[in-house]
């Protein structure tokens, strides 16, 4: 389980974000990597009793967890690690369009929720396509009281456009979704929730408040 070593580690990260006190400090990563890794394997195995893709698809816990490495190609900011530990369980695997359940560990700025995020520009209409053809069920979807005790902000975008996506009218009872450019949900968890012994089960019942999301913007793919 997460541990509060674990997110000691991630702070003195952030403080000492280089490679030489990061090798020196090798055997906390891999102990914190391993509080981290310790805690997705659960996960699968709780989505699984509810989600039969992720349950028949046996994801690999390692492929699901972000490497923490930074890709600083075209980063002003040249730091060479991430100073969070970031997860994404799905089918086909994190690299896949479909989408999935997310846990993103970050001392003072952890978060835990369900969708499909920046998806590829194909992947996008698929998923307007879909919502314009069923608003009426996406919007109960996203209405039910669970949804939105869990996700007082409903679906959130990853971006969103000003105007219509071509194709598309204004005055489209749907037009606010479409615009999106992205449609996930988001739960905050505080450094307490995210070391406490339940935080499996907790987790496992906000993804089951995203699934009927998730089911229904997979089925576009």
């Amino acid at each position: 389980m997460i541990t509060a070593a674990t997110l000691d580690f991630l702070r003195e990260l952030k403080l000492n974000n280089d490679r030489g006190w990061f090798e020196a400090n090798k055997k906390e990563y891999q102990k914190a990597y391993g509080d981290f890794f310790d805690t997705v394997v659960k996960l699968i195995l709780a989505i699984g009793e509810f989600d039969r893709d992720i349950a028949s698809s046996h994801p690999d816990p390692k492929s699901c967890i972000m490497r923490i490495n930074r890709d600083v190609r075209f980063s002003k900011d040249k730091s060479p690690y991430k100073t969070n530990f970031f997860a994404f369980i799905n089918r086909g695997g994190r690299k896949s369009p479909f989408g999935g359940y997310y846990l993103h560990v970050e001392p003072g700025d952890s978060f835990v929720g369900g969708g499909i995020y920046m998806p590829e520009p194909v992947v996008l209409e698929e998923l307007r396509g879909e919502i314009d053809r069923h608003f009426s069920e996406w919007h109960a979807i996203i209405s039910t009281p669970e949804f939105i005790a869990r996700f007082p902000k409903g679906v959130e975008p990853s971006g969103s456009l000003k105007r219509p996506p071509k194709g598309y009218d204004v005055t489209n009872p749907a037009v606010e979704y479409l615009k999106f450019k992205g449609y996930y949900t988001q739960q905050f968890l505080s450094d307490t929730e995210v070391t406490d012994s339940g935080l499996v089960s907790r987790l496992a019942d906000t993804f089951l408040a995203s699934k009927p999301m998730i089911d229904f913007l997979n089925r576009a793919l």
